[in-house]
């Protein structure tokens, strides 16, 4: 029974991720959950109490996965720049994956306080893994270094999925380039 139920959960999990990458946070409902999965509306229900709750899943889930490439794309740099570059160019490589196309619509939704907060501490941990490599480049401040790096990546990721005019890898590029320059002073 509890193998179903984990199972039914990962379904409606993998649903939920479909429709904020297809439709944004305004596909996601449980009628919309419900006719993915094959379950009674009720049902899904059972499952989560709100779309709020899907949501917060969604980041428990996918958030450390996302995180997890980003540090390996990290820890194959041998110095602190190229662990800075793998820092914006893993998460830029990761736009298309489902999971970040949710977590994108996610991020850019109306939520509750709970939420926004799971959202904001997975973020939190994402940056504190550039923090270092910018002590070790000798920047003065390399937690708000990190920060403002952390803000051009989320500048490309919306360009990108913006499908804006010119290609991902020149988008990726430039702010491989931007961030480089910037944080070398």
């Amino acid at each position: 029974m509890a193998e179903h139920r984990s199972m039914q959960r990962g379904a409606l999990l993998d649903a939920a991720r479909s429709l904020l990458s297809e439709g944004g946070t305004e596909a996601l409902t449980f009628p919309a959950l419900a006719e993915r999965t094959g379950l009674a509306r009720s049902s899904v229900y059972e499952y989560f109490k709100s779309r709020a709750a899907v949501v917060e899943e969604l980041c428990e889930v996918d958030f450390p996965v996302w995180a997890a490439e980003v540090e390996a794309g990290m820890a194959r740099a041998a110095t602190p720049r190229g662990k800075v570059e793998a820092y914006v160019r893993e998460q830029l490589a990761l736009v298309g994956d489902r999971r970040h196309r949710a977590v994108v619509a996610i991020s850019a939704s109306e939520l509750d306080a709970g939420a926004r907060e799971k959202i904001r501490a997975a973020h939190g941990g994402l940056v504190a893994m550039i923090v270092e490599a910018l002590g070790e480049m000798g920047h003065a401040e390399p937690r708000l270094a990190a920060m403002l790096v952390q803000g051009v990546v989320d500048a490309a990721v919306r360009r990108i999925e913006l499908g804006a005019a010119e290609e991902p890898g020149v988008i990726v590029d430039a702010a491989v380039a931007m961030v480089l320059r910037g944080v070398s002073g």
